[in-house]
């Protein structure tokens, strides 16, 4: 799919990659960018730097009725890249005292991007096929248990890109995954010790791939490690992150 001229919303567009992906459209000539957050107001400087390219939806991928407003205001969309996401550094799954954390960050990292799917998917059919990325985590690939409760979202999100394609092939709609490693964004602040990308260099591979039309990404250096440790030895591997435990505190 080619990024110009196209029309494509992006969640949790206010920050981060988000931020980034919305100027990285724009400058590869994308018609119109829908930047969608929570607060819309958190946009206005993307909208004001986007020369009358960039609209602020306010969106929260875990309100069923913003999503749905989202879809019927932008009739036009030909690409969804389903950013939003939530992390809770040093969260357990059994360490932790409530199970409050997983739930908010499944419903954000899971359930955000099944309803950014179905409300849009309608929406790329009527507009030729489309194309919808999934910004996801190398944590997709095995659990690291200082994100012992965020991992388990990114798998499971992983699992659902695979269902949506499997069901959006018959209209014509591309499907692609986008495992993220370590980037320097306000998610991560808490990470130390790690190399991280910048969110530009995040942005620009991803769309970068969704022009080759690869179906899975590693998107940075410490995504493409992470890959290559699993596929050499993943029960060391496993071991190796599980030791993280013993470095970072929990945060309950």
């Amino acid at each position: 799919m080619k990024v110009e001229n196209s029309v494509a919303i992006v969640t949790g567009a206010n920050r981060g990659i988000g931020e980034a992906l919305v100027r990285e459209l724009v400058t590869m000539g994308a018609a119109k960018v829908y930047a969608g957050c929570r607060n819309a107001n958190d946009a206005a400087h993307l909208v004001k730097e986007g020369a009358g390219k960039v609209v602020a939806v306010a969106l929260d991928v875990t309100k069923d009725v913003q999503v749905a407003n989202a879809a019927e205001q932008c009739r036009d969309v030909s690409l969804v890249i389903n950013n939003a996401g939530l992390s809770q550094y040093g969260r357990r799954l059994i360490g932790s005292k409530t199970i409050a954390t997983a739930q908010a960050e499944m419903d954000v990292n899971y359930f955000g991007i099944l309803r950014m799917c179905r409300a849009f998917a309608p929406v790329l059919k009527a507009n030729g096929g489309g194309a919808i990325v999934n910004i996801l985590s190398a944590g997709a690939l095995c659990n690291l248990p200082v994100l012992g409760t965020y991992c388990p979202t990114k798998a499971a999100a992983y699992s659902l890109t695979q269902g949506v394609r499997a069901e959006l092939a018959g209209q014509g709609t591309f499907v692609s995954a986008i495992f993220v490693g370590s980037v320097d964004t306000r998610m991560a602040d808490d990470v130390k010790g790690v190399e991280k990308v910048t969110p530009q260099y995040t942005a620009r591979a991803t769309l970068a791939s969704l022009q080759r039309r690869e179906e899975e990404v590693d998107a940075d250096p410490m995504a493409v490690d992470l890959r290559a440790r699993l596929a050499r030895d993943p029960k060391k591997t496993e071991r190796f992150l599980g030791r993280s435990l013993t470095l970072v505190p929990n945060v309950d």
